[in-house]
């Protein structure tokens, strides 16, 4: 719901927190649940601002959404550039138009479009976002689940009774 409710507000979402649980997936498999195609992009100190508005450009045009993967990887100068694109964007959803100007182009704009980052906050190297860019993206925490109490309700749901014994034999 955090993540349709931000793309109701024409904004991204922005789901962070340790690797593996699941932050990627969940924008791919909502994507997938609403019908949509999700490009996932694995962003890396490599990137610049030209590759990552080209797909920026064609994630408008096609109306699919977009996750860039480990978005804190990119180096500072080129997430400022990078800003200014998304929030072009946003601010043509906002405006509900059919066409906008993207660098300097005017192109086509499906309002299906979606933009998510994902970001890991352990890791060292890591940049942090700036305030603008922040602001266009809902933060949603993701944590590690705690797999016994999973298994306790999985076993309570099928009529088992002594479910606190038998998950922690399971896990």
């Amino acid at each position: 719901i955090t993540l349709t409710t931000a793309l109701h507000l024409h904004r991204g979402g922005n789901p962070k927190g340790p690797a593996g649980t699941g932050k990627t997936e969940t924008v791919k498999d909502l994507g997938k649940t609403i019908g949509l195609w999700v490009i996932v992009t694995n962003c890396s100190e490599g990137l610049d601002y030209k590759s990552i508005g080209k797909n920026f450009s064609g994630l408008a045009q096609s109306g699919c959404w977009g996750c860039f993967d480990e978005f804190n990887r990119i180096n500072i100068e080129v997430l400022s550039v990078v800003a200014q694109q998304i929030m072009s964007i946003m601010a043509a959803l906002s405006a509900k138009v059919n066409e906008f100007i993207f660098e300097c182009q005017t192109i086509k704009l499906v309002s299906t479009v979606g933009l998510f980052i994902t970001m890991n906050p352990g890791y060292a190297g890591r940049t942090e976002l700036p305030d603008n860019l922040k602001s266009m993206f809902r933060p949603i925490s993701m944590m590690v689940p705690d797999n016994i109490i999973i298994a306790e309700n999985m076993l309570f749901s099928d009529g088992f009774t002594n479910t606190k014994n038998l998950a922690r034999k399971v896990f």
